[in-house]
């Protein structure tokens, strides 16, 4: 670790039970499972394979429901934004609450609420309420409930698991949550024909209901340290973005993932892409693979991540995820084969999935445990944001430029971009554990 950026010292992390092995052999390249040796965590992870899949029940269920009372796609964005708003206020909020309290109080009031709306959802569904301010109401209070948990469940983390396992415990919690971005959705077609709407929101209710008995297992998790109480409020959150600027490796973190995800991410045009460029292999066919590539490369890259789990230098990895994701979105641009987009597509979720576990590695080492909440609240709603700024970057590029243009050509930005940042500022390529 770059001791100008942080301390190395970090004697709240839990330690393993017992030492493993060394892994030989193919064991070599699979998912590291060191974490889940640790009870706290593994009951922690456990809850989130059943929350992963139930969370996108409801995700599909919301906007399906609009589009069915409006038949308007409009009123699925403007939903969409309604949801935005108040999980990024709470977002920032929430990680100064996270740093004041116990987050395992905190995560169980969250939860909970979250189980609620999800119950107030299936009330609405059931009775035939048909409104659409009712259904965006409720999903501003969810993503309000989950803007409030997300920083205090992701900073809790440095308190049960080891800092040389991070990037492992990280690698698990990143596979989950993308598995469930690809069953999900597949679970929730072939459900809402046979059991209807309403239900799945009772099953993401239920499932919400492993995750509230999984946290009150967990040990307690107040504030470290002997120093008065703080409160959260502006003064705090402020704190913390002064507390960002001065550690560069922090700063560049976020960039990295802001470069990456609004110039590269390029999901609003894939409806164009595949009605225009792969429309021989069938629109709905190659819009399906379009939507499943990247997820899919992400899982493929959790699955294998004992390749790259042990690493040590987080910084020069994070640099080189962010570019290689950069390479495989521009050849992703300039392909004209379904199958061929989708090897690119693959590769940038891998790309991506390494990313994902070295910048949350660095966020959750480099900060320290009173700065922590704050820090992985400006991590949610940089990962929320910028691929909605992506949508609109990308939506006007494709409109001037055409969608493969557009595509390519942010793809090299990315590339141009990171690799400049890397060189005006050695915080990041030098940071190391």
């Amino acid at each position: 670790m770059d001791t100008s950026e942080s301390s190395t010292t970090r004697p709240e992390a839990a330690e393993p039970a017992e030492s493993a092995p060394p892994r030989r052999g193919w064991r070599r390249w699979a998912m590291d499972t060191r974490p889940l040796r640790i009870p706290a965590y593994r009951r922690l992870w456990s809850s989130t394979i059943v929350t992963a899949v139930g969370s996108q029940l409801t995700a599909v269920a919301v906007p399906k429901q609009i589009y069915d009372i409006t038949h308007s796609s409009a009123w699925v964005g403007y939903a969409s934004l309604a949801g935005l708003v108040p999980m990024v206020a709470f977002a920032l909020w929430g990680g100064a609450v996270a740093d004041t309290v116990d987050r395992r109080k905190l995560l169980l009031v969250t939860n909970t609420g979250i189980a609620v709306t999800s119950l107030l959802f299936w009330a609405q569904a059931v009775t035939g309420l048909d409104s659409v301010v009712v259904l965006m109401l409720l999903l501003a209070l969810q993503q309000a409930f989950f803007g409030l948990n997300a920083p205090a469940r992701n900073a809790s983390i440095a308190r049960l698991v080891p800092a040389e396992e991070l990037p492992a415990a990280n690698a698990l919690g990143s596979t989950v949550m993308q598995t469930g971005l690809v069953a999900g959705p597949l679970l929730a077609g072939a459900l809402i024909p046979v059991i209807g709407l309403p239900e799945l929101y009772l099953i993401d209710a239920v499932a919400l209901c492993v995750t509230v008995w999984a946290v009150f297992r967990l040990p307690a998790l107040p504030p470290l340290g002997d120093g008065p109480a703080r409160r959260a409020g502006i003064r705090e959150i402020a704190a913390g973005f002064a507390y960002m600027s001065r550690h560069k490796v922090l700063l560049l973190s976020f960039l990295a993932d802001i470069v990456a995800m609004v110039f590269g991410m390029p999901r609003a045009l894939f409806p164009q892409l595949a009605a225009q460029t792969y429309s021989s292999w069938g629109e709905g066919l190659a819009l399906g693979v379009l939507f499943a590539g990247i997820p899919v490369g992400a899982v493929l890259g959790g699955l294998f991540s004992g390749v790259f789990s042990r690493a040590r230098r987080h910084g020069r990895l994070v640099i080189g995820a962010v570019v290689a994701w950069g390479v495989a979105i521009a050849g992703f641009g300039l392909s004209g084969n379904l199958w061929v987009a989708l090897a690119f597509l693959a590769a940038a979720g891998v790309a991506d999935m390494v990313s994902m576990v070295f910048r949350g590695a660095i966020l959750l080492s480099a900060a320290t445990d009173e700065m922590r909440g704050r820090m992985q609240g400006v991590f949610t709603v940089v990962v929320a944001g910028g691929p909605r700024l992506a949508d609109v970057l990308h939506g006007t590029a494709g409109s001037a430029f055409g969608p493969r243009a557009a595509v390519a050509g942010g793809g090299a930005l990315v590339v141009v971009v990171m690799l400049a940042l890397a060189a005006a500022v050695p915080a990041l390529r030098r940071y190391r554990v």
